[in-house]
């Protein structure tokens, strides 16, 4: 199958039923008074632009660059632009309308996720937003969570800012970041015209592997590891490619709010301490299957793994000399030196 009639998955998704359906089925945020509501979304617009500079002065990335407020939006509002932003990544912008029927079941599917998910996402930088990129903080969601660890308000409204506001420095210190991610996604995202059988003989072979105990390769586990045994070579390539990126901003995002949050967070310590044990906490198995399929708990060790693997580059080599790894593609870290941080060291410095 030539490129040109590939298709994507991103065109064969209603973008718009699929932001309907998910604000529909968003659950509603925690009850609240006028009073709270508007504090909230007062101090996060406000610690979205305090947590900025020193955010830069940690990283030494941005410098100069204007200093914006994030948008701060409810459940609903976050699925809509999170469509929105999907659309944009998976190429389904073409004007291409997609098939009415299977537009309207593979948009109210990702509705489904997207409602799912929205009421656990804090803060997300969006790098395909408008005006080339967009911070959004979903203040339902700061709430419940703050309530929840029984934390000062307003300290743990600007911790949660250190965090998301590095994505924006990170981003808009390296433009080339939202191209690199888009071509990953780009390949990951296309069918390949392969013969079905292709992909069933690949899945069985992975099967069998995990019958006869064949040592697994990092990702090849769970549902990461199902995904990859039906992939093309490519697709493996480029989803490796997301994985490491991921691991690699959120955990630079965790160490440089742990490296900010003491001069600025009077009660960082009981904020990161509480944070840490509800990420470890077990859940429902209901849950726990959701999030497994979800790829939320895949997405909470790019946190721990992320982390120590800049921790360990910044305390050998000091941060002016970790942010050679924002050169380029060929800088960022592989696979397999996100375990073993040394061997980054020792290729790239």
């Amino acid at each position: 199958m030539s490129r040109s009639t590939k298709v994507t998955v991103g065109r064969a998704v209603d973008w718009n039923f699929a932001a309907t359906i998910g604000a529909k089925l968003a659950k509603p945020g925690p009850a609240a008074t006028d009073y709270t509501r508007n504090q909230v979304i007062e101090q996060l617009a406000s610690a979205s632009v305090r947590a900025e500079i020193p955010v830069r002065e940690v990283t030494g990335l941005n410098e100069g660059a204007d200093v914006s407020q994030a948008r701060i939006v409810d459940r609903p509002e976050w699925i809509r632009a999170a469509s929105q932003s999907m659309k944009v990544m998976t190429g389904g912008t073409n004007g291409e309308r997609p098939n009415f029927i299977m537009g309207r079941v593979t948009g109210a599917q990702t509705g489904a996720v997207l409602a799912f998910i929205s009421s656990g996402i804090l803060g997300q930088y969006d790098p395909f937003g408008d005006n080339g990129g967009e911070l959004l903080l979903v203040y339902p969601n700061v709430i419940a969570v703050e309530r929840q660890l029984r934390v000062v308000p307003a300290d743990f409204r600007l911790w949660v800012c250190l965090h998301e506001v590095t994505h924006r420095v990170q981003f808009r210190a390296n433009p080339w970041l939202a191209e690199h991610m888009s071509n990953a996604l780009a390949v990951l995202t296309e069918e390949t015209g392969e013969d079905v059988t292709e992909m069933v003989g690949r899945l069985a072979s992975f099967v069998r592997d995990r019958r006869d105990g064949v040592a697994s390769e990092p990702n090849s586990t769970g549902v990461l590891g199902v995904l990859r045994a039906v992939q093309s070579e490519p697709q493996r390539r480029a989803l490796d490619q997301l994985l490491v990126l991921g691991t690699l901003l959120e955990g630079h995002a965790d160490h440089v709010m742990d490296a900010v949050g003491p001069a600025v967070v009077p009660s960082v310590g009981t904020i990161r301490r509480r944070f840490d044990d509800r990420r470890k906490r077990k859940q429902p198995p209901l849950q726990r299957l959701l999030r497994a399929l979800l790829g939320i708990d895949a997405k909470m060790s790019q946190y721990t793994r992320g982390k120590a693997f800049v921790d360990h580059v910044v305390r050998q080599v000091g941060m002016a000399r970790f942010n050679t790894i924002w050169s380029g593609p060929e800088t960022l870290p592989l696979p397999d030196e996100i375990e073993d941080p040394q061997r980054w060291i020792d290729r790239v410095l």
